[in-house]
């Protein structure tokens, strides 16, 4: 069974592609919009994308995999990205990463058993007056410390 994006979100779709000037220039979030509807762009999500977009499968992928907020494979119910450029590595960033490895008996890139966390390191989060942060899904945590991270996954779990 080929995918196809739910009739809510083919009009969420064709809502998006009309703001642009080129379709194509609506590529990124049509992308996003893919990921929501089918929880990761698996090869069949960037086949469908690249049919409805009038795309090249390869310009598509291309797209997918530059981007780090697009995930080529299933992630956690909690997605949690780390920071890790300077102003947040200055912070402590690399001992908030140990902490989350340690407290979810994962590494960077890895997803829990029960499919619950994924972690992941990534580049600015544009907080940096905040560091160290980590966004889990669309949430932001700043100015994080050992207790604060404990205290949030305990409030995730």
């Amino acid at each position: 069974m080929a995918l196809e994006f739910s009739p809510a979100t083919l009009q969420k779709f064709t809502e998006l592609v009309q703001r642009y000037p080129r379709k194509e220039a609506a590529l990124v979030p049509v992308l996003s919009l893919a990921q929501r509807e089918f929880g990761h762009l698996s090869a069949a999500a960037i086949d469908y994308v690249a049919t409805i977009m009038q795309l090249p499968v390869a310009r598509v992928y291309g797209v997918a995999t530059f981007y780090t907020m697009l995930n080529m494979k299933p992630i956690g119910r909690h997605h949690i990205q780390v920071c890790r450029t300077l102003p947040c590595a200055l912070k402590g960033a690399a001992n908030i990463t140990a902490i989350l490895q340690s407290r979810l008996g994962i590494q960077v890139g890895e997803t829990t058993s029960n499919g619950k966390f994924t972690l992941s390191e990534v580049e600015c989060l544009a907080s940096c007056g905040t560091a160290p942060m980590m966004q889990i899904n669309d949430d932001y945590y700043e100015n994080l410390s050992a207790e604060r991270v404990t205290a949030i996954l305990q409030s995730l779990e």
